[in-house]
């Protein structure tokens, strides 16, 4: 009895001495930076699946597979690449093959190659140069050129800058061709942009500095004139698709069909509200239409995931958010609908994996909560629909091969990254990794939630993440930091471990907030749709909703509270600051579009329409109408050669700024595109530090900082 009494009481001196060292420990300057470890720890990462039963692991001694079932771990080498490999050498195309062996197969080295691409029988690589396509016979080192009108305006497989940044997607590196599977026919676009306007990119360097000039259409602009032809791989006459260049349209990715035999065209309207799919043969250029999608507001022209074919050579899975919602549908390949595989006011995001055998599903999705990603399963006919991740976390899966298993990597704001072996069934076989550190919780940290703001009509709930300063006292005040990014279904806010980011500035006393509107996703095509004519209006209703909510609490601090965002988001804070200067104190942006009439045609109009056809929205949208109710406190960035968001807008917004007599600051960074030169960016982020010193701590940038 004596010594149980003593042994409790021991044990109540080590809980009350536990307790009085917990939250003992600050993050120093490194740790707060992510320079040095602190809340978490290295995991090793997990690269995917050797095979139905063996997933790859990655640490500091190299790859490994792993035994799903036995947690056997084995020494693992990716299979050595087994394919011919075509590269642009001094200005040539260079092939080399399998054993190693290389060959120049063109002699132009006055003239570039561009995007050389192997057919699949190994036996061409087709490239463009000068705007023309042509294509090289490997083994005879034979070139064919398949056009022979490519001029500084007349692109032949080589795409038109809207098409490269707003339809086909920057990953092609402006390529604008195709090989059929069976290596006989090329299918690609033929852009003319005669009449489409040039914009002047006006470069510094050197005495006399030089002009970029880039075809590039604004809102309510000349389009490039699109056709969409076929040559046969031994060189033929092209053949046209049976549509008319003249008419005031867009094309999309097409897919070839696995026989080869014909090519699926996405078309769309100028308008942007009508999608049809075409089967077009490349034999005659004859086209039959196979489905037809109208939408009262927008449809995405989509080049990853609209469709999705399978294997049986009859059926393909589209993605749509024709309901207001993202889904997937069921359709044979002549457009009939087999069935919906989804439905339900919540959103899909991405294919997980396909089972043909079995016909199931797996599919990521927003359903649980708009700020979190789940794994789902779903027969191909919408049956038995089942959650397979688990918890209130951002679930990151790999499926195997077989859909026996899938590797999650989960976290939430307060949980750092777990990482789970799981099965169909939604058990967990093995928890593999944990990057919590071992003295997490004796760390004293500004705490992170994620939570809910009502609108203020009451109909959304508004997500947000906010971090509070390190040992927070709602009898002080503390000035804020508001990131936004703010496009239409683009929201920012994901309940995901943010690691140790913020933590600097929660140490120097600053609240920090992300938030969304109600047209950033998390409401669906439904939400985003309010969008439609009115860019610029919902932003400031939900992020002025938000700032007044947080203005009411007695910690904020009434006249210190900062904007900040970068394209879109630099559109919205320069909003904030004009329209929206009730609500906000200070801003900061990068790049912003100033007035929609000065960005691009495809992106601007799908929201918008036409400045011809939508003359209010476009005037109640633009920053320049709302200056007058500027009260300062803007930094505006912009990077001189920005071939995306024009300096064009800066400038713009500097003129009438200067025309009112007001004070701001305004940082050109010379040779940055939209994003901001390697180089650059240390003496931005030096500058930031130094305007969140100056206007929300008022006190000196730290040695350690400057």
């Amino acid at each position: 009895m004596y010594k149980w009494s003593s042994f409790a009481t021991l044990a109540l001196c080590f809980i009350a001495i536990g307790g009085a060292n917990a939250q003992t420990k600050t993050l120093n300057f490194a740790q707060s930076w992510g320079q040095e470890p602190s809340l978490t720890k290295t995991i090793r990462q997990y690269k995917g699946w050797a095979d139905a039963d063996h997933y790859i692991v990655n640490d500091k001694n190299g790859l490994s597979k792993v035994n799903a079932k036995t947690g056997v771990e084995s020494a693992y080498s990716y299979p050595a690449d087994q394919s011919t490999q075509v590269a642009v050498k001094d200005k040539d195309v260079v092939i080399t093959f399998v054993d190693g062996q290389s060959k120049q197969l063109t002699q132009s080295p006055d003239k570039e190659e561009k995007n050389p691409t192997l057919s699949p029988d190994g036996k061409y690589v087709a490239f463009t140069r000068d705007n023309d396509l042509y294509a090289v016979e490997v083994a005879s080192g034979k070139e064919i050129r398949y056009t022979n009108d490519g001029t500084d305006v007349i692109y032949n497989g080589w795409s038109s800058w809207v098409y490269y940044e707003e339809i086909l997607g920057r990953s092609t590196n402006y390529k604008a061709f195709w090989w059929s599977p069976d290596s006989k026919r090329l299918a690609f676009m033929r852009f003319d942009d005669s009449e489409v306007p040039m914009f002047p990119i006006y470069a510094s360097p050197g005495q006399h500095g030089y002009v970029e000039k880039t075809r590039y259409p604004k809102a309510g602009d000349k389009n490039p004139e699109v056709k969409v032809g076929f040559v046969q791989v031994e060189g033929s006459s092209v053949v046209w698709a049976d549509f008319n260049e003249k008419d005031d349209q867009y094309f999309g990715q097409p897919y070839w069909s696995f026989d080869s035999k014909s090519i699926m065209v996405q078309w769309m309207n100028r308008d942007q509200t009508n999608l049809k799919f075409y089967q077009v043969n490349p034999i005659d250029g004859a086209k039959v239409a196979t489905y037809d999608e109208t939408q009262p507001t927008w449809i995405n022209l989509d080049h990853d995931e609209r469709i999705t074919y399978l294997a049986d050579n009859k059926h393909y899975i589209l993605k749509s958010d024709k309901t207001g919602w993202a889904h997937y549908y069921l359709y044979t390949l002549d457009g009939k609908l087999v069935n919906p595989m989804t439905s339900g006011k919540w959103q899909v995001s991405s294919i997980a994996h396909i089972d043909e055998k079995n016909k199931v599903f797996y599919f990521n999705a927003r359903k649980e909560n708009s700020a979190t990603s789940d794994l789902y399963r779903v027969d191909f006919n919408g049956k038995k629909f089942k959650r397979l991740t688990f918890g209130d976390y951002t679930h990151r899966v790999q499926v195997s091969p077989n859909g026996k298993h899938f590797i999650t990597e989960y976290s939430n704001v307060k949980t750092p990254t777990k990482v789970a072996l799981v099965d169909v069934n939604r058990k967990i076989v093995r928890e593999l990794e944990d990057s919590k550190s071992v003295d997490f919780d004796q760390y004293n940290v500004g705490k992170t939630e994620y939570f809910t703001i009502p609108s203020a009509d009451g109909k959304y709930d508004l997500p947000v993440i906010i971090t509070y300063p390190r040992d927070f006292d709602e009898s002080k005040t503390y000035p804020v930091i508001m990131s936004v990014y703010g496009g239409p279904d683009a929201g920012s806010v994901r309940n995901t471990w943010k690691g140790t980011a913020k933590q600097y500035w929660a140490n120097e006393g600053i609240i920090q907030i992300e938030c969304d509107h109600r047209a950033s996703g998390h409401f669906g095509k439904e939400g985003v749709s309010l969008m439609h004519r009115n860019l610029g209006h919902w932003e400031m209703v939900d992020y002025g909703a938000i700032a007044q909510w947080l203005k009411a609490k007695p910690y904020v601090a009434k006249n210190k509270l900062l904007i900040t965002g970068h394209s879109y988001g630099g559109y919205v804070v320069a909003m904030a600051m004009t329209k929206g200067a009730d609500n906000f104190d200070y801003g900061i942006a990068g790049a912003p579009v100033t007035s929609w009439e000065l960005y691009d045609s495809h992106y601007t109009e799908r929201w918008m329409d036409t400045p011809q056809d939508n003359p209010e929205g476009y005037k109640s949208g633009s920053v320049l109408t709302h200056v007058g109710q500027y009260k300062g406190g803007l930094r505006l960035l912009h990077g001189d050669l920005d071939d995306n968001v024009h300096l064009q807008n800066s400038i713009q917004l500097v003129d009438a700024l200067t025309d009112r007599d007001v004070p701001f600051e305004f940082m050109i960074y010379p040779g940055s595109r939209h994003g901001f030169e390697r180089r650059k960016s240390g003496y931005d982020f030096k500058e930031r530090v130094r305007f969140y010193y100056e206007y929300l701590l008022e006190k000196p940038v730290p040695e350690a900082l400057k």
